[in-house]
């Protein structure tokens, strides 16, 4: 597969800029791969396809406010700082990216918030964005980070093309997400409302969470035409032994397994035995998935309307097959669907 087998003309106005009012009533594209059948209905009719004993896998990651604005000193100049990963809590080191990074040099100094609380120290070049900081703050590392969230705002990613929002640090989050890390959002997570969440637990649908905390290697761009050649960031990924075992059963059973989302996906193929079945793990992952690809534990997968060339359209291909999900994309953008994070979503079954 070559990076060009994704391109597609995507109409800029289908770039979903903010969010539909609410959330389970999002369209729902479903891809029945069986039937080869396209079916055009809202996120909530997503219980209809799902019955008693069948699983969900979550990401419960919860975003954090990575992007901060600093100046840099003497000029002045204006600074976007994107948090990465901490690398050292006691040192306040961090990995970022600086935008515009032509500016930054190792020994400059940025200073943050209007009476420059916080300051930071470039001290290494990690890529040609990225830049390693030691932050300088005279208090505890619990007020350090307290400070980090004040001045921090919510990642949308470059493809909502307007300023943050109040509303966007509750939307631009799923409702179940709980262990602070992520960069960005596991999107497909974004569509489920509490009400939703109850009447599948009614129904006897059972979900088991995992950790993937989102960073870059979600975002990276593909720059190779060799898809074999590309290398994604390490993220970090956590499989508690407690979902391990219940979705290792359902699967045992021969029920839905559905991931919900390229993130739990991603998770999950990272930590397969060899009689196929799902390990607990506490790690890093830099799996990436394209076509064609043999999946191990899901059946099912639940994941939004992607961008052109991007590694989530890829995954997506390799689940859909790439001919089914080539011909789903063209029907979308005729049929209007909202792409990218604040966007429509797609169940393949």
């Amino acid at each position: 597969m070559k990076l060009s087998n994704f391109e597609f003309d995507l109409p800029e106005e289908l770039l979903a800029q903010y969010p539909v009012e609410h959330r389970d009533e999002s369209r729902l594209m479903v891809l029945n791969r069986k039937e080869g059948t396209i079916e055009h209905k809202l996120f909530k009719d997503v219980i209809n396809y799902f019955d008693e004993g069948d699983i969900m896998m979550l990401n419960n990651t919860k975003v954090f406010p990575a992007r901060m604005y600093g100046n840099k000193e003497k000029t002045g100049a204006r600074i976007e700082v994107f948090l990465l990963r901490e690398l050292n809590a006691e040192n306040r080191l961090w990995d970022v990216l600086v935008d515009p990074a032509r500016k930054i040099r190792i020994g400059n100094k940025l200073f943050f918030g209007e009476d420059d609380s916080l300051v930071a120290e470039v001290i290494d070049n990690t890529t040609s964005r990225g830049r390693t900081l030691r932050f300088l703050f005279d208090g505890s590392y619990e007020e350090f980070r307290t400070k980090l969230v004040e001045l921090g705002e919510t990642p949308l990613p470059k493809a909502i093309n307007r300023a943050v929002e109040p509303e966007d640090e509750e939307r631009y989050q799923t409702i179940y997400a709980k262990h602070e890390g992520a960069v960005a959002a596991p999107t497909a997570g974004l569509h489920f409302s509490k009400h939703l969440l109850k009447r599948l637990e009614i129904k006897g649908v059972d979900f088991a969470e995992t950790t993937l905390h989102v960073g870059l290697g979600t975002f990276s761009p593909v720059e190779v035409e060799d898809l074999s050649k590309h290398k994604m960031d390490s993220e970090q990924i956590i499989i508690p032994a407690a979902s391990a075992e219940k979705i290792n059963k359902a699967k045992a059973e021969k029920r839905k397994v559905c991931a919900v989302g390229t993130t739990v996906m991603r998770t999950i193929e990272s930590s397969v035995s060899s009689n196929q079945q799902l390990n607990a793990y506490e790690g890093w992952t830099n799996k990436f998935i394209f076509p064609p690809y043999d999946f191990s534990i899901a059946n099912a997968m639940i994941t939004n309307f992607h961008l052109p060339k991007s590694t989530l359209m890829m995954q997506a291909a390799a689940f859909a097959g790439y001919d089914f999900l080539m011909e789903a994309y063209k029907v979308a953008v005729k049929e209007k669907y909202r792409f990218s994070s604040y966007g429509d979503a797609m169940l393949i079954i």
